[in-house]
């Protein structure tokens, strides 16, 4: 896709598109459009690994405080009370949804460090996710931007960049 100088134009190998809005919800990839449009950004992306947990030893969420990039590996719930210890922040500049092993030394020195009673036979390798962020000036910036025409000049054009839920995005995988 090629975002063009006017900001109400789309072109594409099958269809042009004109609007007088149009709103960039691309998720993993909004920072890259964006940027064809002169915004300053670099776009990369955190891999997530999500470990399982065998047991219930929790009735709550926990979250230990934040590190670069992420929340840090807290626990959540799904909807049966199972337990997941989620996501750790690993840098990557291509998507590649591989559960790399070797990472879960990491999460069993961040889990003990609230959990020291955790059962390291009990965990296992359940998934990872891609999360987009933003780095502006090779910072991370820790939140994400909702970009508008006052922003950049850029009339009828609204950017919503490192988002990382597909929800608010309305951006599929």
């Amino acid at each position: 896709m090629d975002i063009k100088s006017r900001p109400n134009r789309v072109l594409t190998d099958n269809y042009e598109l004109e609007a007088e809005w149009i709103i960039i919800t691309a998720g993993l990839s909004a920072a890259e459009l964006a940027r064809a449009a002169v915004f300053t950004t670099s776009p990369r992306s955190a891999k997530g690994h999500y470990l399982s947990y065998t047991g219930k030893p929790f009735s709550r969420l926990v979250y230990p405080t934040a590190e670069a990039g992420g929340l840090g590996v807290h626990v959540t719930l799904d909807i049966a009370g199972n337990v997941r210890f989620e996501p750790d922040v690993s840098w990557v500049d291509a998507l590649d949804y591989k559960f790399e092993r070797d990472r879960k030394g990491h999460f069993i020195g961040s889990i003990k460090k609230y959990y020291p009673n955790l059962d390291e036979g009990k965990l296992a390798p359940s998934y990872t996710g891609i999360r987009p962020k933003v780095f502006i000036e090779d910072k991370i910036y820790p939140d994400f931007i909702i970009s508008s025409e006052y922003d950049r000049g850029l009339k009828g054009r609204i950017d919503l960049l490192g988002i990382e839920s597909p929800g608010l995005t309305a951006s599929l995988a």
